[in-house]
């Protein structure tokens, strides 16, 4: 990593992952119980993958490996979108929750989208 990022804590997008991670668990904990092992176990291990992806692929050897990881970041973010929708669309998530955290993923793929890129063009200039 360069430009002043030497790990992927120091990664902008890596921290508001973990934030809207934070705020997922804290929207779902008032969820009916019976979605216990269903949705809210969906929409936390979807949002949780994000910043976990984006933590793998900044570890691995190849700036194409850290691509590859941000669009699996990327495809988790969405997969938790859609879960929301859902929530929102069930009446467990208000409107006003679900609008937040739709933005805050908005944001956080708007952030993926300018990482890879620019891994995309610092693996063009390497070659």
């Amino acid at each position: 990593m360069s430009g002043g990022v030497s790990s992927y804590r120091d990664l902008q997008v890596w921290r508001r992952s973990l934030d809207l991670a934070e705020a997922i668990y804290e929207a779902t904990a008032h969820w009916p119980a019976d979605e216990r092992f269903g949705l809210i176990a969906q929409v936390r291990r979807s949002t949780v993958s994000v910043a976990s992806n984006i933590a793998e692929g900044a570890a691995r050897r190849s700036t194409g490996e850290f691509i590859q990881f941000v669009g699996m970041a990327q495809g988790s973010l969405a997969e938790a979108e859609t879960q929301l929708i859902i929530a929102n669309r069930l009446g467990f998530l208000p409107d006003a929750d679900s609008h937040a955290l739709l933005q805050a993923s908005d944001d956080i793929s708007r952030m993926l989208m300018a990482l890879s890129a620019s891994l995309g063009r610092r693996k063009a200039a390497a070659h």
